[in-house]
């Protein structure tokens, strides 16, 4: 019997080079979709409303009054906090409008807008409740 002959002479598209090659950049192009699309979800902005705090004492406050305490502990270094719930999410942001707002917020209700990311809040927007 006579094998039929390739249209191509070397018949390069059916070596496993080629094969392997395709699989490859097949596989990189859906993990770049993949990534792609939950990048864009990552960023999506969320609206979070709760008590403005600090990530040092969250619920409990050890110093006077919420708003007190919450202004102490920022002034010490620690970072402002959102409790929601049970939940205490540190709020990330370097805006001096939104931090002049969560310092006279302190203790009080604020509703925080920004990007989720674990239990911390990149913060694009603060108002009072």
């Amino acid at each position: 019997m006579k094998r039929k002959s390739c249209w191509f002479k070397s018949c390069w598209f059916k070596s496993w080079w080629f094969k392997t090659t395709v699989g490859i950049i097949f596989s990189a192009a859906v993990c770049f979709a993949f990534s792609s699309s939950l990048h864009a979800l990552a960023d999506h902005k969320q609206v979070f409303t709760g008590e403005v705090g600090d990530a040092m004492c969250g619920r409990q406050h050890m110093e006077g009054t919420p708003a007190e305490c919450t202004r102490t502990c920022v002034g010490k270094g620690s970072k402002f906090a959102l409790v929601v719930g049970e939940k205490t999410y540190i709020l990330d942001t370097t805006d001096q409008a939104a931090l002049a707002t969560l310092d006279k917020q302190a203790g009080k209700l604020a509703t925080v807008t920004g990007v989720l990311n674990g239990d911390t809040i990149q913060v694009s927007a603060v108002a009072a409740k």
